[in-house]
């Protein structure tokens, strides 16, 4: 079989998990052509990892204003994109129109202009957008999937989701460039873009009507002020106001990190140690969404960024009994250490309670790897030798829209005070 051939645009936290499967576990189905990035000083080290710790030959780089340069030079099969949020839309556009498939992290985009352009782009290109919810994957999830599937608690009427960030995990958001809301689409999107998804996977259907509220109530300097805190700082790195800070970030005291932004950010000015308690945070860190779907079933879902642990509670009502699923996750810091560690659970409950009969834990294999064991089963999906999926975890453009149009409504609910339906946000062609 002749190996497929990429090329990634962005090279910044996220990429390593694409570029490292390539070089590590898929040599021989995929290939790795280029990098494409505003700044060259980040590609030149994603080329040093590459060849020193992966024992891959260095690919060649290009800079963002040459993105159809490197398509016209490489002809890769597909493009990987792993830019920031609010750039996806360009590059997934662009690299349709130039003839390749796409593989997008998440959130696809971040507003139902730019998700509308993706559609139409497909439609008018008859090119592939694969979306990378490793979610999916984890056996967990499949498993939750599985006993909905099979009636095991009957037609799905409800579903509570209560998702946990810690302050290490939540606090991240507020350092980097997703606490500005035009890049990120807020934590509703680049975060919730998940766990709207597996609602959608689980219980196989749509989201119809979306009602959220949501607010700025932990991080931010103003909340900071009303707790009594009086030492700011703009950066972490260097600055003597934040070493008692447990929110703090300092580059220099992590040679990866430092690698990747500090010597870099001469480059594009880019600071990714940014005080959570600063000005100029436009996204939220508390929200609540009630979301009914196009089977009448009925979502309550809560998003926190500063609770003391990380993880989930799911309870899923049926006509015929009711499901919870406990998961505590691994905190992480993006980029900060062991890619494994990003996701990755430290222990998982299924409680089946049947309504007339004995309550029961359900049995499902472990997974190991980051995101509870879906990342291994994702990679594989994408870069290795294709095989049936009885779950059809593979997620498409439509998926992708579906998935962020949640938390799009959710943002426009939280602006306007109203209910949104969400078939009137974009239209689809299937």
């Amino acid at each position: 079989m002749a190996k497929k051939t990429y090329v990634q645009v962005g090279v910044g936290g996220r990429a390593e998990f694409f570029y490292a499967a390539v070089a590590k576990r898929f040599r021989e189905t995929s290939e790795l052509l280029a990098f494409c990035d505003i700044n060259q000083t980040r590609m030149e080290y994603a080329n040093k990892l590459l060849t020193e710790k992966y024992d891959y030959p260095a690919v060649r780089t290009y800079k963002s204003d040459e993105f159809d340069k490197m398509i016209a030079t490489e002809k890769p099969d597909a493009v990987i994109v792993t830019s920031v949020d609010r750039t996806h839309h360009q590059y997934i556009i662009r690299a349709l129109e130039l003839g390749c498939d796409v593989i997008t992290e998440k959130p696809m985009t971040v507003d139902e202009e730019k998700c509308q352009q993706i559609l139409d782009a497909v439609e008018r290109t008859g090119r592939k957008v694969r979306v990378t919810f490793n979610y999916r994957y984890a056996p967990h999830h499949t498993k939750a999937r599985e006993l909905i599937a099979k009636g095991t608690i009957g037609d799905i009427n409800s579903v509570h989701f209560e998702w946990l960030l810690n302050t290490q995990h939540g606090a991240d958001y507020f350092r980097r460039w997703h606490r500005d809301k035009r890049n990120s689409g807020g934590l509703l999107v680049h975060k919730s873009t998940h766990h709207f998804d597996l609602v959608n996977f689980w219980i196989g259907s749509q989201p119809d009507t979306v009602f959220a509220m949501g607010d700025l109530l932990f991080y931010g300097r103003e909340n900071a002020e009303s707790r009594g805190i009086t030492q700011f700082y703009d950066r972490a790195t260097g600055n003597p106001n934040a070493e008692n800070d447990p929110f703090a970030l300092s580059l220099d005291k992590n040679e990866h990190l430092k690698a990747m932004y500090l010597d870099a950010e001469a480059e594009d000015g880019y600071r990714r140690d940014q005080s959570v308690f600063g000005d100029g945070i436009s996204i939220e860190d508390t929200m609540s969404v009630l979301v009914k779907y196009k089977n009448k079933a009925l979502l309550t879902y809560s998003l926190n960024a500063y609770l003391p642990w990380e993880g989930y509670r799911i309870a899923f009502n049926g006509t015929k009994g009711r499901i919870e699923m406990t998961v505590v996750e691994q905190s992480y810091v993006n980029s900060g250490g062991d890619k494994a560690l990003e996701g990755a659970v430290k222990g998982v409950t299924i409680l089946v309670f049947p309504m007339f009969g004995k309550p029961y834990k359900a049995e499902f294999e472990v997974g190991e790897g980051g995101h509870g064991g879906g990342d291994p089963v994702l990679l594989n999906d994408i870069f290795g030798v294709p095989v049936d999926d009885e779950y059809h975890r593979a997620a498409d453009h439509i998926d992708g829209a579906r998935s962020i149009l949640t938390g799009i409504a959710a943002n426009k609910s939280i602006r306007t005070g109203q209910a949104v339906k969400v078939d009137e946000l974009v239209k689809f062609y299937k």
